[in-house]
């Protein structure tokens, strides 16, 4: 393993490839990132072909042994903006290096990921090692913003007839106590990932003067559209992969909490009660879920708008649809005179399996990252650029191999984000050993 992880990712991190800001920043950014990356991993590009897919897409190809179907690994060097009201520690864009930690926009989310792929690749050629089946590296630069690079690859590969054997993409990670009542680490890879649902709540009123209003204005009846949808809007509904998910924390639990969860893996009903009284990520994990983001409507503070609106976000559960989820808002509405317009649908993720050779070889992997940390299949909550790969691949993953406290996953997205070096180096023997076990993988 080379020295240097922490400066390289520091460098990555001074270039602010935010693609929330294109208008604002330019493209300037991302190409020099991908210059960057370049200069830093000259054996990956010298030995692995790249092509570039949109604006912002790279597919590197690493020619392997057999013709077996290929390992995908995944990662995007966009990041999101930073509120510069926030007060961080050191600034977001410095890649500031102190006691044994690297800080700033993008060492966790998803940078950090993105680093650890091409340190073990880099390391491998180092060797002259060539892997049992083709690799390929595919990198967005516009994740955070629902672009098309990803789209893109996954559909040239799809129509070039390449199935990929195994993708594999950012979401969970080593994490400490993954519930609150479950004890010890554990490495929690996304087996699934929830659908993604946007709507926008339009209605039309009477305007007029503030000081005569009607009864029910567009804006009242926005605000009633949108009070009607509740956390309780859909029902809740186990997961396989959540009762899987219990069944192996019970396996490795003790004393009163062993019998809890052994229940609750055997009785999906009342995992999803139990789940859903909960609140908060259990909940997310057992239901679609519905979040008012943005309102608008009127010009003036005394002056009744004829026009008012409300743009919903919805998490859509496994095994529920987009279709069914707007037919349930519009029940749960109640309002013919409110319209509602799909700005944009995602299906939820089938369950990838767990009793394959891809979950052990990424069990393989992270024993020999992370011993004793056995890998523990979740659903994912947020939206990877893998869910354009599941659509027709069969075994698809989503793990970051960091180590990440509650601390900063509340960091991704937030204030103070943060990566230790010491989990970056293992997270590089992590997809090091993932790259070499491919040799003991059935074809």
């Amino acid at each position: 393993m080379r020295p240097g992880i922490a400066e390289r990712l520091s460098r990555m991190i001074q270039l602010p490839t935010v693609s929330a800001e294109l208008e604002e920043r330019g493209t300037a950014p991302f190409e020099e990132f991908v210059a960057l990356i370049a200069e830093l991993y000259p054996l990956t590009h010298q030995h692995l072909t790249l092509e570039r897919h949109t604006e912002f897409g790279l597919l590197f190809h690493w020619k392997g042994a057999s013709d077996a179907g290929p390992l995908v690994l995944m990662a995007h060097y966009d990041v999101v903006p930073v509120d510069e009201s926030d007060d961080w520690t050191h600034p977001p864009f410095a890649g500031v290096i102190a006691d044994g930690w690297v800080y700033g926009r993008g060492t966790l989310d998803d940078k950090g990921p993105l680093i650890v792929v091409l340190e073990a690749v880099e390391n491998l050629l180092a060797t002259d090692f060539t892997p049992a089946r083709d690799v390929y590296l595919s990198f967005g630069g516009n994740e955070e913003t629902f672009g098309a690079a990803a789209v893109e690859i996954a559909q040239v590969l799809k129509d070039r007839g390449i199935m990929p054997w195994l993708v594999l993409d950012e979401g969970g990670a080593v994490v400490d106590a993954p519930l609150s009542f479950v004890k010890g680490r554990a490495a929690m890879i996304g087996v699934g990932e929830k659908g993604v649902l946007t709507l926008k709540l339009s209605a039309r009123g009477q305007g007029g003067h503030a000081s005569a209003p009607p009864t029910l204005t567009a804006v009242r009846r926005i605000a009633r559209a949108v009070n009607r949808l509740a956390p309780g809007t859909f029902r809740p509904r186990t997961p396989k992969a959540i009762s899987r998910m219990l069944s192996q924390f019970s396996a490795q639990s003790s004393g009163p909490s062993r019998l809890l969860l052994k229940v609750l893996s055997r009785v999906p009903f009342l995992t999803a009660r139990v789940f859903a009284a909960l609140g908060g990520e259990p909940a997310a994990m057992v239901r679609t879920t519905v979040a008012p983001t943005m309102q608008s409507g009127g010009t003036a503070v005394n002056v009744i708008p004829s026009q008012a609106s409300a743009t919903v976000n919805l998490r859509i559960a496994l095994g529920e649809t987009v279709a069914r989820a707007v037919a349930r808002v519009r029940r749960r509405i109640h309002d013919p005179l409110v319209s509602i317009e799909v700005l944009e649908g995602s299906e939820p993720s089938p369950e990838s399996p767990t009793d394959n050779a891809q979950f052990a070889l990424l069990g393989r992997a992270l024993e020999e990252a992370f011993p004793g940390v056995p890998p523990v299949p979740y659903v994912m909550m947020a939206a990877t650029d893998s869910r354009h790969f599941h659509r027709y691949s069969p075994a698809v993953y989503r793990f970051a191999p960091l180590e990440m406290s509650n601390a900063q996953r509340a960091a991704i997205h937030g204030v103070d984000e943060s990566v230790e070096i010491a989990t970056l180096e293992r997270g590089e023997v992590f997809h090091r050993a993932l790259l070499e076990n491919l040799n003991g993988t059935d074809h």
